[in-house]
């Protein structure tokens, strides 16, 4: 029987250590993902409305997805970094905790009615989509090669529970708040407070040994181990990785952003808008599964392409059934279904194109630009939306499907062309 490691001691490089430490690594980071989603779920939902009675002005609801993904962005670097010099446990940990004042900054900018305050809060709330991020990386840092789509899509999908349970919590949110005397919409904030104050608990116990720490252990000590893997950086990989993570962000972002308000400007009620958004929730994270499983027997680049085409033929069912509240929903699910296969697929390939010394570096980068793009995304699309409509943003955005198709196809021609 394998004896416990104490807090802080070296692990065994052994594989039975090495194993043990994975398990424990992956259930951490699952419970913490499930906490997350419930927080992150309910309050971004609810943050473009929230956003427009704060603020009295619709034109500002696109702010909530883009001042998220400003917060992301933000702290994409600095957790990255964190992680790199004191491992994923505090880097985690420490953009749980920034998620959870931002919830307390948004209630107190609710009473009070100041729309830059609560703004704020919704950038520091983005620092835990920043962690979300980054919590698919960890999944990856002690995987063989052949598993890394899957171990890494496994915790995509762990957000499932909290992210599907979270948009549904706006309605019982409100009640609670109203009881409490806070105003509307407010109230969905006290959930994230208490599930992201949970799961800052979760990474500092819990994740142990730090599993990047020991990855960059065992790269030192033996590179020449499958979790060293690969010897030899893969810049197109990691380029191609970097356009379809951040390109598809920016694509679901958009899109989704705008579906509470166009719903509710055509006479949808807060039940219905949290049906919608949980259906492209579940579409984001409850068959990322099956995208890892492709990603490690299809390879990447596949399934990145699949993705895209599922995207492009989402938008374009929007850009025509914009007035349907079923197709709208549809829709959202499979924006949902395709922005998944691109983000498991695509920060598989990131990760797998940079050696374990470098990976955390250039995945804060991948975030970066994830998040920045997301943000730009957002922004754009309450312009767009009040010029051509839904369904003309839905048609807008196949632009940038087409791009990532064309990147991951040019990618796959040179592989195939001899040298």
């Amino acid at each position: 029987m394998t004896e416990a490691v104490p807090a802080g001691a070296p692990v065994p490089l052994d594989e039975a250590e090495i194993a043990r430490v994975r398990r424990r690594s992956r259930a951490a980071i699952i419970a913490g993902q499930v906490l997350a989603g419930i927080g992150m779920g309910s309050t971004m939902s609810a943050g473009a409305l929230l956003i427009a009675a704060v603020s009295g002005s619709e034109a500002l609801s696109g702010m909530a997805a883009t001042m998220s993904t400003i917060g992301a962005a933000i702290a994409a670097v600095p957790l990255a970094t964190l992680a790199t010099r004191r491992g994923r446990a505090p880097a985690l940990a420490t953009g749980a905790l920034v998620a959870a004042l931002g919830a307390v900054v948004g209630i107190v900018a609710a009473v009070l009615g100041w729309t830059l305050l609560l703004l704020a809060g919704v950038v520091m709330l983005g620092v835990g989509t920043a962690v979300n991020l980054q919590a698919r990386f960890a999944a990856t840092d002690l995987s063989e090669p052949h598993r890394r789509g899957r171990d890494l899509s496994v915790v995509v999908w762990s957000t499932t529970v909290g992210a599907v349970l979270g948009p549904n919590l706006i309605g019982p949110g409100d009640a609670v708040g109203q009881f409490l005397g806070l105003p509307p919409l407010s109230g969905v904030y006290l959930f994230t407070v208490v599930a992201q104050g949970a799961a800052v608990v979760v990474y500092l116990v819990w994740l142990r040994p730090d599993p990047l720490r020991l990855a960059t252990r065992i790269g030192l000590e033996r590179p020449a181990s499958p979790e060293a893997a690969p010897r030899q950086a893969d810049a197109n990989g990691v380029a191609t990785g970097m356009i379809a993570t951040s390109l598809s962000h920016a694509t679901m972002v958009a899109i989704m952003a705008m579906t509470p308000v166009h719903l509710v400007n055509h006479g949808a009620g807060l039940e219905l808008v949290g049906i919608t958004i949980s259906l492209h929730v579940l579409g984001m994270y409850a068959f990322s599964p099956l995208w890892g499983v492709l990603a490690d027997r299809l390879g990447r680049e596949a399934t990145i392409a699949i993705g895209q085409v599922l995207l492009l033929g989402a938008l374009l069912l929007l850009s025509v059934g914009a007035e349907s509240e079923v197709w709208v929903a549809v829709g959202l699910f499979t924006i949902g279904l395709g922005w998944s296969a691109a983000s498991v697929a695509g920060s598989t390939l990131i990760t797998e194109s940079v050696d374990v010394v470098g990976r955390a570096r250039i995945q804060g980068r991948a975030d970066l630009l994830m998040s920045a793009a997301g943000a730009i995304g957002g922004a754009a699309a309450g312009l767009v939306l009040a010029q051509l409509g839904y369904g003309g943003l839905a048609l807008a955005a196949t632009s940038l499907a087409a791009i990532v198709l064309g990147a991951v196809v040019a990618r796959m021609a040179r592989r195939l062309t001899p040298s």
